[in-house]
């Protein structure tokens, strides 16, 4: 553990990137599938056709996606985050319109009956309803992401995946176990930490 002694400040900074890089993706995977999700959940063409993109995208390897992505964006995190956005999309959007589509029709008659405008009825009854299952998505979408952003550092991205490629080069065992010891456990702490916001917001369950 020599090495990881005398570099805790490297480590953290490639930690700190890493969080940074992910969270950042899922936020804005998660804002650009809740749009998507509102205009497909009740329009089966709309969302077969959005399964059919984001299917595509998500098939792409990683790395293929991230050099695509270099001429207009350049190097860094930039076309990483762009890159990781587009993965957490397929997840994020199914789980959104299933959450909506499971929403029971009665209750939403229940509510137009009592006098409920949509935004009420959206506000008050489809989102509580449907949080169980946006909650779901978020956390597959995050351990997911958490682990491909590992393949950003080979267009200079930074994060834990810089350690690990550097481990690789220079035939570090040290450096190689620490990069994925550190991003499984941050997988893990996302993955926690989303589980408990689900028990806290939808008590209901």
């Amino acid at each position: 553990m020599k090495w990881t002694l005398g570099h805790l400040s490297e480590i953290m900074l490639a930690t700190a990137q890493h969080v940074w890089m992910s969270a950042v993706s899922v936020a804005i995977g998660f804002l650009v599938a809740g749009v998507v999700a509102i205009f497909c959940a009740h329009r089966p063409r709309a969302y077969a056709a959005a399964l059919v993109v984001t299917n595509l995208l998500f098939v792409i390897p990683s790395l293929a996606l991230f050099a695509f992505l270099i001429p207009f964006l350049g190097l860094g995190e930039k076309p990483a985050i762009v890159g990781l956005s587009s993965y957490s999309l397929i997840v994020l959007i199914r789980n959104m319109v299933t959450g909506l589509n499971s929403v029971p029709p009665d209750a939403i008659e229940a509510a137009r009956g009592m006098g409920f405008r949509p935004r009420d009825i959206w506000l008050r009854i489809e989102l509580p309803l449907s949080l169980p299952y946006v909650i779901s998505g978020l956390r597959i979408a995050s351990v997911t992401i958490v682990g491909i952003a590992t393949v950003g550092a080979f267009i200079d991205g930074g994060g834990l995946g810089s350690i690990i490629l550097t481990g690789l080069d220079q035939n570090r065992a040290e450096k190689i176990v620490v990069g994925s010891l550190l991003i499984s456990a941050m997988a893990l702490l996302f993955d926690k930490a989303l589980l408990f916001a689900e028990r806290k917001i939808v008590k209901w369950r």
